[in-house]
């Protein structure tokens, strides 16, 4: 089982690339399915001549980000559909995946690589590697929200959010969408890089259906720790894929099931994440349960927070200050402290006001005025 844990989590670096792509910047990428496997290639390659096993997985990287560049540059100077975009992506790199590799498999046994001293010290599948992937996985994870919470970072969310909000405002949602691509594809790179140096090949066909994995690492992950905070929806991709790769071990483990069925497995997992996901009564159970939803002074979930990008923005501001949670009290409370809210503005005063004062008729009161 503790095998297990550590695929999960070096697929946890593939899972957050996705969720940059899919949930932030909203762009619908299956290119991730080709850039693991030219990561893993391409350092698979490197390493067989000698190259030191942690330069060939900064090449990994690289070379998973070069992939993502394509995408973006197909969809944002040639105009192509996001999902067509990565498709043909995808369907070019296997061919160059292959150059790369100059076969459909390459082999690292007894090859050095980042887990040779593990293997060494037979301290693979258990805490110690465990440990040592958990810290890289949550390294990454701290650096992608430190990424997020920076102006660029907000910029690539806006993107996602509206693209011709975000243009208006100056924005240059191409040159985002190209960071955002090169980086989730580079994460997923990674992760082939250290993936092929962890299984002892790399293989041709070992990114079919990833997306798959990095979807349900993120649908888990949400409906585990739900989305109020950033810190929380990236920690739960984590979660989530360390949750999937349990149920997939432990799917395997029943009599009836074997390696083969292990997309099948997946599919069917996917599918019942986002059908639960999608249920009232589990949110509603997720949110009672959940550690960051017990205290009642907490503000809502981040998709009612007030645009700070509205024209709009000082009085939505107000009436989000005013609104508050008082236990039993729930949506109700919230309405009428928001009711509240917006009839405690004050109106400018015609007397002190520049503008009324002058455009008031001299002579006549604010009431002879109006009527």
């Amino acid at each position: 089982m503790l095998a297990a844990i550590d695929q999960g989590l070096i697929y946890a670096v593939l899972a957050l690339g996705v969720f940059l792509t899919f949930r932030i910047l909203n762009f619908a990428d299956l290119t991730v399915d080709a850039s693991f496997t030219t990561g893993g290639g391409t350092a698979a390659v490197l390493i067989v001549n000698g190259v030191s096993p942690y330069v060939a997985t900064c090449a990994g990287l690289l070379a998973g980000a070069v992939a993502g560049g394509i995408t973006a540059f197909l969809h944002v100077v040639c105009r192509i559909d996001p999902l067509l975009a990565s498709i043909l992506t995808m369907l070019g790199l296997y061919s160059i995946n292959l150059r790369i590799m100059g076969g459909p498999n390459i082999p690292l046994l007894n090859r050095a690589s980042v887990f040779s001293q593990l293997s060494q010290q037979r301290l693979i599948g258990t805490g110690v590697s465990v440990a040592l992937l958990a810290l890289l996985a949550l390294l990454l994870k701290l650096a992608l929200d430190w990424f997020l919470a920076t102006d660029f970072g907000l910029a690539v969310m806006a993107t996602g959010d509206n693209p011709a909000m975000a243009a208006s405002f100056g924005v240059n949602s191409a040159f985002t969408k190209l960071v955002a691509l090169m980086l989730a594809n580079g994460l997923a790179g990674l992760c082939g890089a250290l993936m092929a140096q962890y299984s002892g090949f790399a293989d041709i066909g070992g990114g079919t259906g990833l997306i798959l994995v990095g979807l349900a690492s993120v649908i888990l992950g949400n409906a585990l720790l739900g989305t109020r905070y950033m810190f929380l929806t990236t920690l739960g991709v984590v979660v989530g894929s360390v949750a999937y790769r349990l149920v997939i071990f432990f799917a395997l483990k029943t009599p009836f099931l074997k390696a083969q069925d292990m997309k099948v497995i997946s599919a069917v997992i996917v599918v019942i994440a986002l059908v639960v996901s999608q249920s009232k009564r589990v949110r509603e159970l997720v949110g009672r349960l959940g550690l960051h939803r017990s205290r009642d002074d907490l503000p809502e979930p981040m998709t009612v927070v007030p645009n700070p990008f509205s024209p709009m923005a000082s009085i939505d501001s107000t009436a989000f200050v005013a609104t508050t949670v008082s236990g039993e009290g729930g949506a109700a409370s919230r309405q009428t402290a928001t009711r509240s809210s917006f009839d405690s503005v004050t109106l400018p005063d015609e007397q002190t006001h520049p503008v009324l004062a002058q455009a008031k008729p001299e002579g006549q009161s604010g009431k002879e005025a109006e009527s």
